[in-house]
């Protein structure tokens, strides 16, 4: 019996070998397409992953402003019995987070919440400006005459000092750390001069005003009597209204001592016993033990992003106009 089965044809060589791709015809177009579809294929995996990252970046740049902008402290949730915190934080100016427009609006908005049991006032600041200090401190007087049934506790963590005491002097009692830093009833004005150094060098001065004082403490002018008698009645006079201040707020629990309005600085200790302060005590020692209402609720105002920005702004606008000022003397409770 013969097999009937055909044999496969075998692929025929070109002298003596096998055929390859190379040798079909048109293979230089095939081998140009499937490098140019690769390439294609890689450009679009690339541009996927940029967009990709570009989204993603997106987000966190979403996210971080989301945080920033901090919507709960635009208004503050309604709840029961509870004690209301205000923060006074860093230096006391119209241009910080520490200024008297904001930190009197939440002021207001803690004494109108008719859950309020307390109000505390929680100062760490080094001093600032004795306008901003002045208004903080007539605020919380002005509230705790129209609400006497709520009392206003400043509790002090590592600094009251200054600008800081003379706004938390106002308050019903304050209390302190041991180890916080408590007082510096004075104010300073500080500045530069060159004329010494503009002398050395041959540097001349060209100053052109209208009204002899016009100049006043002007860094690149030599001082005059008359200067420094000048602005030795301005500071007394602000010292003199920190005192008064102070005398008011704390009355009779005041112990004076000849170095008391001196500008000097004491432990919170110490401050306890010269009756710059109460007691002993954190917030939470306040809330849970003096008002009864352990439960804080920040009033304090944050700023979103754009309310920064704009203040930054202004500041920077603002400090162009008085940058001949604030080079000659600025003055300040710290």
């Amino acid at each position: 019996m013969s097999d009937n089965l055909t044999p496969e044809p075998k692929e025929p060589s070109l002298n003596g070998r096998p055929r390859t791709p190379a040798d079909e015809p048109g293979w230089e177009r095939a081998a140009l397409e499937r490098i140019a579809l690769a390439a294609i294929n890689e450009q679009r995996a690339a541009r996927r992953w940029k967009i990709f990252f570009r989204f993603a970046f997106l987000v966190v740049v979403l996210l971080a402003i989301w945080v920033a902008i901090d919507f709960s402290g635009d208004k503050v949730a309604a709840t029961g019995r509870h004690t209301a915190m205000v923060t006074l934080d860093g230096e006391i100016s119209a241009d910080r987070n520490a200024n008297a427009e904001d930190i009197n609006t939440a002021l207001q908005s803690a004494f109108d919440d008719a859950g309020t049991a307390g109000v505390i006032l929680r100062c760490n600041s080094p001093g600032g400006s004795p306008v901003q200090a002045g208004i903080i401190y007539d605020e919380i007087r002005r509230l705790r005459a129209k609400y006497p049934s709520i009392p206003l506790y400043a509790v002090v963590g590592d600094m009251c000092a200054s600008g800081g005491y003379y706004a938390a002097a106002a308050a019903d009692k304050i209390y302190v750390d041991k180890a916080s830093i408590v007082g510096s009833i004075g104010v300073l004005m500080d500045s530069f001069g060159f004329t010494g150094l503009m002398d050395k060098l041959g540097i001349q001065r060209r100053l052109h005003t209208s009204g002899e004082n016009k100049g006043f403490f002007d860094p690149f002018s030599p001082e005059t009597p008359k200067m420094d008698e000048h602005a030795q009645d301005m500071l007394d006079q602000i010292h003199a209204q920190f005192i008064d201040a102070v005398r008011q707020g704390r009355g009779k629990r005041l112990h004076e001592t000849p170095d008391m309005f001196s500008g000097l600085f004491w432990t919170g200790q110490k401050s306890v016993e010269l009756g710059l302060a109460d007691g002993l005590g954190d917030a939470d020692y306040v809330a849970r033990d003096l008002f009864k209402a352990p439960d804080i609720v920040d009033y304090t105002v944050k700023e979103s992003i754009t309310d920064r920005v704009a203040r930054k702004f202004g500041a920077a606008v603002g400090s162009g106009a008085v940058h001949a000022m604030a080079l000659g003397g600025k003055v300040n409770l710290r």
